[in-house]
């Protein structure tokens, strides 16, 4: 399976545009790149072909000196995030080079976006699973709880994987068959179709298909 390679973005914020039949389209705003390779990788040195970008730029005072040294053959000072792409031949990008979104994608492709949904903390089972929860009057004693989690007799224990209140959202989401509306090269801007997950400023991953 051939590797494809991606680039880091920020959530700007979610908008409208409008078809040319002027029906209006739900569409997030990112930020993506510019991404500076930082690394490559071989397969003869490594086992496996891929590049490591930096995005977001970040101070040195705010780094470890192992990070500062890290980022220092880029040239382009430090980043926030850091990431790793797999590629077909590594040896076609140099340390330091400045990938753009125009480099990889163009209006009208298919990509896939991961990012971190937004923490909700700890939920009950209707905002968490969608119970639809029990009687609100007539003493009904019964109102937002589970109900039944167990058996008896046998097998005595509580299933794995059984719905229940727990941590809900805070976790890697990918959202797939994303198309890319429009690109804006000058501000490093991508207009995606639809929403994507994660607060605003959160980082988000953009892959090729």
């Amino acid at each position: 399976m051939p590797k494809t390679l991606g680039i880091l973005g920020k959530k700007v914020g979610m908008t409208r545009v409008y078809s040319a039949e002027g029906t209006a389209l739900p569409v997030t705003v990112v930020e993506a790149g510019p991404c500076i390779v930082l690394q490559t990788k071989s397969v003869a040195k490594e086992g496996y072909n891929a590049i490591q970008v930096g995005f977001g730029s970040k101070k040195e005072s705010r780094m470890t000196k192992p990070a500062i040294g890290h980022c220092a053959a880029g040239g382009k000072g430090g980043f926030y995030h850091i990431k790793e792409f797999r590629v077909n031949d590594s040896s076609q990008y140099e340390i330091g080079q400045e990938i753009n979104i125009s480099d990889i994608f163009k209006i009208g492709d298919i990509v896939d976006v991961s990012g971190i949904t937004k923490g909700r903390g700890f939920q009950g089972v209707i905002k968490r699973h969608g119970f639809k929860g029990g009687r609100a009057t007539h003493g009904s004693m019964f109102h937002r709880a589970p109900g039944s989690i167990g058996c008896s007799a046998w097998p005595s224990r509580v299933v794995k994987g059984k719905k229940m209140p727990g941590r809900m959202g805070n976790k890697l989401v990918t959202k797939k068959n994303v198309m890319i509306l429009d690109i804006r090269e000058d501000a490093n801007v991508v207009v995606l179709k639809g929403s994507l997950p994660g607060s605003i400023e959160g980082l988000l991953q953009i892959y090729s298909k």
